[in-house]
């Protein structure tokens, strides 16, 4: 375990690059289990999360070659399952909550899968239904191994059917995806969820050889292949990291360019930050947050309060509602934060109230924030990264408090954020990491 040590109330300025979508990555990352051929994989985030699922790949047997920094070559032509099976490499998977994906590609092309209950984020219930319910309308069989905490699914032939998810789950929808390339007949699934991460993930299997329709929406039809081959395949930047940055700026009083963001997959992102009153510019692919002494949060068209709510896509991703809620700190004016999707999300903000924010927390969804407008800078403070999102908010925080303040567990943060610290101390961070 370590921890960062930052210096707060430095102003920021330059240019930041976004690093690739760490939730494309270990989609993407799964799906070359469809396929013994080559698959090029290009910008790949070298964050922990990831890193664990390709060492989790190549225990598999799949051939991990790096030709790049971010770039990497996988060949799955074998698969072990004699060590599937085994509590060594369940508890090589369990640490990451991605392995569940693995599920789909095996089931889809070699009849069978195991998987570990899956770890990942401390944010509340996360049920696995919609993965399996899926799977059972491909037609595969399941057991649940109490004893072994393993999962078993079988299948010797995939049948395409017509379903509609209970959810528009994302990891759900990619495994069934993954499953149904490969089986036969037509697949029809509805309620699909409809990311710029599924987007990506069927354009590469279509790439690969498969045949999905309706890529982009929510009414996927996929017509079963006999099989798969290799494709180059390049992931998007990370919104995720872009709406970071954006927060970062404002939170800051700073100037900032993301660069190279995929505009046009950012959704109702940059919407949501104006929103908070924050003046975005897009020139071309890159978004310039110019620094603002002041940012006033818009009022509801009757006057009452501003509410920011998740949803699924095309809605505002539950990712950056932690940082929506740390970024309104300083704005004039009052927001309700309404996270929907997860109740234990918002169960980092006694932090922030430590700090001097002012914060409601109404329920375990709900939270109000009343902004300071830059009158009283936060207090710098110790504090421990509960998960991947609030950990980067308690950062954007201490960057703005006056003072020293100590984030614990940045193990975290190493999940979702490549090189986090050389990056903010190159737009003139003040961070230091501490290894125990």
């Amino acid at each position: 375990m370590g921890k960062f040590i930052i210096q707060g109330g430095h102003e920021l300025k330059g240019e930041i690059m976004p690093q690739g979508a760490k939730n494309e990555a270990l989609q993407v990352i799964c799906a070359v289990l469809l396929t013994q051929e080559p698959v090029i994989i290009k910008n790949i985030p070298k964050i922990l999360d990831v890193l664990r699922l390709i060492d989790v790949l190549s225990s598999m047997g799949v051939e991990v070659t790096p030709l790049s920094e971010h770039e990497y070559k996988f060949q799955a032509k074998e698969v072990h399952f004699d060590f599937i099976k085994s509590q060594k490499f369940m508890q090589l998977s369990s640490a990451i909550r991605a392995s569940i994906m693995i599920i789909g590609p095996l089931l889809g092309r070699f009849g069978k899968a195991y998987a570990a209950t899956p770890g990942g984020d401390k944010i509340g219930r996360r049920p696995l239904t919609t993965h399996f319910e899926g799977f059972f309308k491909l037609g595969a069989s399941f057991k649940h191994l109490e004893k072994e905490n393993i999962y078993e699914l079988s299948a010797p032939q995939l049948t395409g059917d017509y379903m509609l998810l209970n959810e528009a789950s994302v990891t759900g929808t990619a495994n069934i995806v993954m499953a149904a390339v490969l089986a036969k007949g037509t697949t029809t699934i509805f309620n699909a969820a409809c990311e710029p991460y599924l987007l990506q993930l069927c354009t590469m299997l279509n790439n690969m050889g498969a045949k999905i329709g309706g890529i982009g929406s929510n009414l996927l039809t996929i017509e079963g292949v006999e099989s798969l081959h290799g494709c180059e395949h390049t992931i998007l930047p990370d919104m995720i990291e872009i709406g970071s940055f954006i927060g970062m700026a404002a939170l800051n009083r700073s100037s900032i360019t993301i660069k190279n963001c995929a505009c046009k997959h950012l959704g109702i992102i940059p919407y949501t930050f104006s929103k908070l009153g924050i003046h975005i510019q897009e020139i071309g692919d890159d978004i310039v947050v110019p620094k603002l002494e002041h940012y006033e949060i818009e009022r509801q068209l009757d006057g009452s309060i501003l509410t920011v709510s998740d949803a699924p896509w095309p809605g505002f991703t539950p990712d950056l509602i932690s940082i929506a809620l740390v970024t309104a700190v300083q704005a004039k004016g009052s927001v309700l934060i309404h996270q929907k999707m997860f109740e234990s999300r918002l169960f980092f903000v006694d932090h922030l109230q430590n700090m001097g924010a002012q914060i409601i927390l109404c329920d375990p969804h709900r939270a109000t924030v009343i902004g300071l407008n830059h009158k009283k800078q936060l207090r710098a403070t110790n504090m421990s990264s509960p998960d991947i999102r609030a950990g980067v908010a308690l950062l954007l925080a201490a960057l703005s408090a006056q003072g020293e303040s100590v984030i614990q567990n940045i193990e975290q943060i190493d999940r979702g954020y490549q090189n986090i610290v050389e990056r903010l101390n190159a737009l003139g961070a003040r961070i230091v990491r501490f290894r125990d």
